[in-house]
C-alpha cells in the first residue's frame, strides 16, 4: 500500500507543478489555492508512504517521478519543447531512481 501512496504523492507533485504554471499565467487567488491544496495532498500521501518506505528511497522516487511527470506535462499540455538535452537529463533522473532501488 505504501508504494501506491508514493505513486499518488508523485501525481500530487506533478499536478502541483502544473498548477504553479497555471498560477503564473493567470495570477488569480483561485490558482494559488489550488497550488497549496495539491501540494498538501501530495505531501500527505508522501508522509503515509514514508511510514513503510525508507526516506531516501521514497524521496528519490517521489522527486524523480515528479520531475519526469512535470516535464511531460509541460510538453503535452503547455507546449514546451522536448529537446535532446532535456530527454538526456530525464533519462538520467529515471536511471538514478532505478539505480537507487537496485543498490538498496
Amino acid at each position: 500500500m505504501a508504494w501506491l501512496y508514493l505513486l499518488v504523492a508523485s501525481f500530487g507533485e506533478i499536478l502541483g507543478v502544473a498548477s504553479i504554471n497555471m498560477y503564473l499565467k493567470r495570477k488569480s487567488w483561485w490558482w494559488l489555492l489550488v497550488v497549496i491544496l495539491v501540494f498538501s495532498f501530495g505531501f500527505y500521501f508522501l508522509a503515509l508512504a514514508m511510514r513503510e518506505i525508507p526516506l531516501a528511497t521514497a524521496y528519490a522516487i517521489w522527486t524523480g517521478l515528479g520531475a519526469v511527470g512535470a516535464v511531460l506535462m509541460g510538453v503535452l499540455f503547455f507546449k514546451e519543447t522536448m529537446t535532446r538535452p532535456r530527454l538526456l537529463f530525464l533519462t538520467c533522473i529515471i536511471s538514478g531512481a532505478v539505480g537507487l532501488q537496485i543498490v538498496s
